[in-house]
């Protein structure tokens, strides 16, 4: 049975798969509809996207105004510093970030729920990233917080490191200024 904690805000969930391994390696259910379901996490996933990464690249905040998505998200080869940050402005966590070191090791996924900002930093040498979406990647809907914005404080790992960032990336909305959900 896999293990389900949520975190500082209640929807983001950390997911700890029961890993099976021995000698010749290890075996793992990385999504089960019927146990994530009974975990709280009932997703329809409409697209799987993998990302590869080298060490400081940056990705993110971001988020889809209409089509939000759903995320599940897991390493498969080196170890991220994963963000989400509510952006529901009903919700009693508004504003504010939750974050995990993630590594293709340890096996652990995260669950974020449409409504939120996400990004990643990568702190190994290089990671593979897979995540779930629950609705398609809509471009025109696409919008980016500014990774670094006060008013959020985030405690990114930047002890050394001079982010990698895309230009669409350097120049995301301050949080005060964003788009976000209800």
């Amino acid at each position: 049975m896999m293990r389900v904690t949520p975190t500082a805000i209640p929807e983001v969930l950390l997911v700890e798969p029961a890993v099976y391994g021995d000698a010749r390696g290890f075996f793992f259910e990385s999504w089960n509809e019927r146990e994530f379901a009974g975990a709280g996490m009932g997703a329809k996933f409409l697209q799987d996207n993998h990302s590869r990464s080298q060490r400081g690249v940056l990705r993110g905040l971001h988020y889809q105004l209409l089509q939000p998505q759903g995320k599940l998200v897991r390493v498969v080869a080196g170890e991220i510093y994963d963000v989400a940050v509510d952006i529901r402005r009903s919700s009693p966590t508004f504003g504010r970030a939750v974050s995990f070191a993630l590594a293709a090791e340890s096996h652990k996924m995260v669950w974020i729920p449409p409504g939120f900002a996400h990004g990643f930093m990568v702190l190994s040498e290089f990671a593979e990233v897979l995540y779930k979406a629950t609705d398609y990647y809509a471009p025109a809907h696409e919008r980016t917080i500014l990774w670094n914005d006060p008013d959020l404080a985030i405690a990114w790992p930047l002890t050394g490191i001079e982010p990698v960032l895309s230009a669409k990336d350097a120049l995301g909305t301050p949080f005060r200024a964003a788009e976000v959900f209800p």
